[in-house]
């Protein structure tokens, strides 16, 4: 088979293409949680809170997070079609659009983000080995790169870079950085020195699963290609957790050990650790592209839920070149309330998917998908509560937003809100399910079914 895949469409993948197995399939998931981005989001957590509370927070996080991000990916491998395609199932073909704007939105961030932190982690070694930074000039190459990863394919960027570079050269950036930041570290002091606040344990728990669950609606977009559903769960769920723990772990400590008072600081600190620093440092920085690649394919197969005729190569061009304009605009500062802001939407949808897809009998048909009705405004409404819940309990957004929430007292909470939205979503979308009735799939689908654009 060829494994520069097709621009495959929102159409079922066929048999022939669904080759990415066990291994294929974590090393892909454990490639992408390695990130540059999730090391500075660990740096986000301490001093803020203790070393205990921010290992217990990225903890508790990961494991509900990436259980999550399996049940996701197992759904994918089960219907075999885009995660935003999937949501036409639920939520109805019309109502799809709703979480695919969202969708839309949140990927252009994280590819945004992600060519800021790779910018500004390439910037520092040039400054460093050079003398000169020109993060434009390296927002602008890699944004290239990404691009160039994204039209391989998901199987031809897992057989054709991360089987034959990528995981080798990560693997011994991050043992090296490990070594680097615990070779100055007093781990009994930092393990018994206290929060200085500002950011409380429940808060941590929902930065740690926000940026786990933004995965989710993307999870289907590469898993509709693995041969089966034991290796999408398993590949994405144990792939993403060990890296996760790992960079978040990294994070936190190299804060406290290198005295990074700020966690966009990150890269320049590594830079600033000597020659083979740099070279892990530079590691990381190629390696990058991977996410950026992932947010940018996943928004072209996003869009074509709503315009399935349009092209994915032309699609993932104009999806880069707006990344990349963004990553040269913007400065790496004030992103934790947009990853919580994104926990919120997220979370709660994902409880109303996972309560239709067990209400069809854990498997979605063709016409389950293709042949929904064009809205089901109980399962919204669902998911509108949960996200309503969330924001209750802990406020996120624009100060605009924020502030028009005050009105109506929320209630701060201690906890986590990412697991109280799920649970509100999943029981309402259940209960919504038992008094509405999932109409007969094949019958909407002789009457409503939709034509499907070229795979090519």
């Amino acid at each position: 088979m060829d494994e520069r895949t097709p621009a495959w469409g929102i159409q079922p993948v066929p048999e022939r293409l669904r080759v990415l197995g066990l291994v294929d399939t974590m090393l892909l998931w454990g490639n992408l949680s390695i990130s540059l981005l999730v090391i500075v989001l660990g740096a986000v957590l301490v001093p803020a809170l203790s070393l205990k509370q921010a290992l217990l927070a990225i903890l508790i996080g990961a494991l509900a997070g990436n259980l999550l991000l399996g049940l996701a990916a197992l759904i994918g491998a089960d219907a075999r079609v885009p995660g935003m395609v999937v949501l036409r199932a639920p939520l109805g073909r019309r109502g799809s659009y709703v979480p695919t704007v969202v969708n839309v939105a949140q990927n252009l961030g994280w590819s945004t983000f992600e060519l800021i932190v790779i910018s500004t982690a390439a910037a520092a070694l040039s400054k460093k080995v050079f003398g000169f930074e020109a993060r434009w000039a390296w927002a602008l190459l890699f944004g290239g790169v990404a691009v160039a990863l994204a039209l391989l394919g998901p199987i031809g960027f897992v057989r054709r870079y991360v089987r034959k570079f990528a995981v080798w050269a990560v693997a011994a950036s991050m043992i090296y950085l490990t070594w680097w930041a615990l070779d100055k570290s007093n781990l009994h002091q930092f393990w018994h020195a206290p929060g200085q606040g500002g950011l409380g344990l429940g808060s941590g728990i929902d930065v740690v699963i926000g940026s786990i669950v933004s995965w989710t609606p993307l999870a289907a977009d590469y898993t509709r290609f693995s041969r089966d559903r034991s290796s999408a769960f398993w590949g994405a769920a144990v792939g993403y957790l060990l890296p996760t723990l790992w960079c978040f772990g990294l994070g936190a400590l190299l804060v406290l050990a290198r005295n990074v008072t700020d966690a966009a600081d990150v890269p320049a600190a590594v830079a600033a650790g000597g020659a083979v620093s740099g070279l892990a440092l530079l590691a990381l920085t190629v390696d990058e592209s991977d996410e950026a690649f992932a947010d940018i394919y996943s928004t072209a197969v996003s869009i074509q839920n709503v315009l399935p005729r349009a092209s994915q190569r032309l699609l993932i061009v104009l999806v880069s070149a707006a990344a990349t304009a963004g990553a040269i605009a913007i400065d790496l500062r004030n992103y934790q309330a947009f990853l919580l802001l994104l926990g919120s939407v997220f979370v709660p949808l994902f409880g109303v998917l996972l309560a239709d897809w067990l209400r069809a009998g854990a498997h979605y048909r063709e016409a389950d998908i293709f042949g929904a009705r064009l809205w089901r405004f109980d399962q919204l409404a669902a998911w509108i509560v949960g996200f309503a819940l969330y924001q209750w309990l802990s406020p996120q957004g624009p100060s605009w937003w924020t502030d028009a929430v005050a009105h109506l007292h929320p209630g701060h909470a201690t906890w986590t809100a990412s697991l109280p939205s799920f649970a509100a979503a999943f029981v309402l979308a259940t209960a919504a399910g038992l008094v509405f009735g999932r109409e007969d799939a094949r019958r909407v689908g002789r009457r409503s079914r939709e034509p499907l654009p070229r795979p090519r």
